[in-house]
């Protein structure tokens, strides 16, 4: 299905988002979550067995900050109220979690081709967890500021702070989720790669993963991270029950990236050795995000060799010409999150 096709159809699934009320209901200054809850998306199949939420959670009053979220519980037999919360946050910067990161990776649907009707992602994250996509920073996707040069001025520590009120306002209208053992998944530009400093044990499933962070590093994941261990200092019961952290795909720095780019390519046979190794002296401590000539030339012959290859998932078939969206990437090949998840 085309990318444009596929933006179309989310736009039409998210503003027929439905509500209802009903005689339970959490309300508060902050809203009540039983104006956002979803009683049908278009084109859903039959049997959904999850509660859904979706609506707008201010997080600056004076600038008219609101950020955008779609939540997804767990199925119902699976009892979401014992299940943890996560938070998924894409990259970019300027990625949407909803286009992105629920609806093409970890979220409870998929698009058919036909660019109408949906279907059930076997491998959906809710399934272990309830799972709250957020569209983050104001500007991306359905996430929107009153003030245009916040549109300018918008940057990491901002993004961190904006998202931290939003959890904190979100917890008001979600009030059941207080005190849930609480973790924050990204990708791309949202994690990266982090030196162990200290460190909090992940429990989903039969997974167990320790993640860390330094201070010093971090984007979108590690940053919010961050600011929620420091407010939770000293508290003895914290609303938000911080447990850990998940990274994926994650940008580090120029250098790692092309190092572990140019590997992963040479080692599952995209490349040959010969571009392998003038991938190596071509672009050895140089940008990713301005190449050199010599290294613009190795990575289009690495290009030319993978063909159209979909670098996310090498073994299935690609949704679309990789090699024109290749060509938007203005200097960004080494991740290429940038041509799978274009800015909204």
């Amino acid at each position: 299905m085309g990318q444009s096709r596929f933006i179309d159809f989310l736009f039409v699934l998210l503003t027929c988002f439905t509500c209802f009320s009903s005689s339970f209901c959490f309300s508060s200054s902050f809203g009540d979550q039983n104006l956002d809850k979803i009683t049908e998306l278009p084109g859903q199949p039959k049997n959904v067995d999850f509660n859904q939420y979706s609506g707008y959670v201010t997080v600056n009053e004076e600038a008219g900050r609101a950020l955008f979220y779609w939540f997804i519980e767990s199925p119902l037999n699976r009892r979401p109220e014992t299940r943890p919360l996560i938070l998924w946050l894409n990259g970019g910067p300027g990625c949407s979690s909803v286009a992105y990161g629920s609806a093409e990776e970890i979220g409870p649907f998929r698009i058919r081709p036909d660019g109408k009707t949906l279907y059930f992602n076997p491998y959906a994250w809710n399934k272990l967890a309830n799972t709250l996509f957020l569209e983050s920073p104001a500007g991306v996707g359905f996430s929107y500021t009153n003030t245009t040069s916040d549109l300018y001025t918008s940057g990491d520590k901002r993004t961190a702070e904006d998202a931290y009120v939003f959890l904190v306002n979100w917890l008001e209208r979600f009030p059941q989720y207080k005190y849930r053992d609480f973790y924050i998944a990204g990708e791309s530009y949202a994690g990266v790669t982090l030196i162990p400093v200290f460190g909090f044990k992940i429990l989903l499933g039969s997974y167990k993963i320790l993640c860390f962070w330094d201070s010093l590093s971090g984007h979108y994941v590690p940053q919010l991270a961050q600011i929620v261990y420091e407010r939770n200092k000293g508290v003895q019961n914290p609303v938000i029950n911080f447990k850990g952290f998940m990274v994926g795909n994650a940008v580090t720095d120029d250098y790692h990236d092309f190092v572990g780019t140019f590997e992963y390519w040479w080692t599952h046979g995209l490349i040959s050795d010969s571009t392998y190794r003038n991938l190596q002296v071509a672009c050895d401590l140089g940008s990713a995000t301005h190449p050199s000539s010599e290294c613009t030339t190795a990575l289009e012959v690495a290009e030319a060799e993978q063909g159209n290859i979909d670098p996310y998932s090498i073994f299935t078939q690609p949704c679309a010409d990789t090699t024109s969206l290749r060509r938007n990437l203005r200097g960004h090949y080494v991740s290429f999150h940038q041509s799978l998840s274009p800015p909204l």
